[in-house]
């Protein structure tokens, strides 16, 4: 998934280069790389945010004799 993150990012980057003003440009970069990538980013990490919370969960608990 990092690849395809890391492509994604150079090749909007190159997107945002050849903008014809500065502003233009930075609103690209932000407008189709770092917000869809960023909330794609988010939900394919739930599943490890939810594992190491029921892992902490789990070693909090006292075991049971």
């Amino acid at each position: 998934m990092l690849i395809v993150a890391v492509a994604w990012v150079y090749v909007v980057g190159l997107m945002a280069l050849t903008e014809p003003t500065i502003l233009a440009g930075i609103l690209t970069f932000l407008g189709y790389c770092v917000l869809p990538l960023g909330i794609v980013m988010y939900i394919a990490g739930s599943g490890k945010r939810k594992a190491r919370r029921r892992a902490q969960a789990q070693a909090m608990t006292p075991p049971k004799d």
